[in-house]
């Protein structure tokens, strides 16, 4: 009996309340992409118990952005009859929230990555708006920004779709989902999304970072004798 109880505890241990919020961590990345947590923890969180209902689990940073736009809007006159309506608002308002976090999580997946155009891949389903129940009907519907880095509170389905894929989706694939500080992970959004993926930097701060890389330094050993071509390295270099 005793042996038990200490078997029980040893196989729990990693749920003890130390590691409580990386385990809590853990677990709204695998709600967004069970892919991105290593395959023991992934088989973990699959054999959770479930209510037995189809509705698969809603990650707690969906929940509490939801929360917080409610709590915003809380004082805001709603139309006596406008109840069901209101209801059904609040549903895609969830699912708006849902396809912002799949574009942090997978925009990358669709970025264009290849200068020459060869690489052709299919992009994550759940980055179009039908895998939200969503359609053309809602773009120019408002919702809610939430946390949303994009300078405004609310915005029509058509202006946060088009800055998720002008962020996420163009030239630069940007992977930082998979990080466990979620101090990071905002900063790394905010950085990313007040911009578009396309900082502006100044003619000086330019010159600044390519003197600091490594490339122009490789220039001569990559520029290939006899031929009046760089290559491919110091074509980067070139185009940069």
């Amino acid at each position: 009996m005793q042996e038990s109880v200490m078997q029980r505890m040893w196989d729990s241990a990693h749920l003890s309340g130390g590691n409580a919020a990386y385990v809590e961590e853990l677990y709204e990345l695998y709600l967004h992409d069970p892919n991105a947590v290593p395959e023991e923890w992934r088989t973990y969180f699959q054999k959770l118990p479930t209510d037995g209902s189809a509705a698969t689990d809603v990650s707690h940073s969906t929940i509490r952005d939801h929360f917080v736009l409610l709590a915003k809007n809380s004082r805001r006159a709603q139309p006596v009859s406008a109840g069901a309506v209101s209801s059904e608002h609040e549903k895609k308002q969830v699912e708006v929230l849902r396809l912002i976090q799949a574009y942090r999580m997978r925009g990358h997946q669709a970025a264009q990555l290849d200068p020459l155009g060869l690489w052709v891949r299919t992009a994550p389903s759940d980055l179009s708006i039908n895998h939200y129940g969503l359609t053309d009907a809602d773009l120019d519907t408002t919702f809610r920004t939430g946390e949303l880095y994009i300078g405004k509170e609310e915005a029509t389905l058509r202006e946060i779709r088009d800055a998720l894929q002008q962020t996420y989706c163009r030239t630069i694939g940007a992977e930082f989902t998979h990080i466990v500080d979620s101090g990071q992970r905002n900063w790394f959004a905010q950085r990313l999304e007040s911009v578009r993926g396309r900082p502006q930097f100044s003619a000086e701060v330019q010159a600044h970072v390519l003197e600091r890389s490594p490339l122009p330094k490789a220039w001569k050993s990559t520029w290939v004798p006899n031929t009046r071509a760089p290559s491919v390295s110091a074509w980067r270099v070139a185009r940069a």
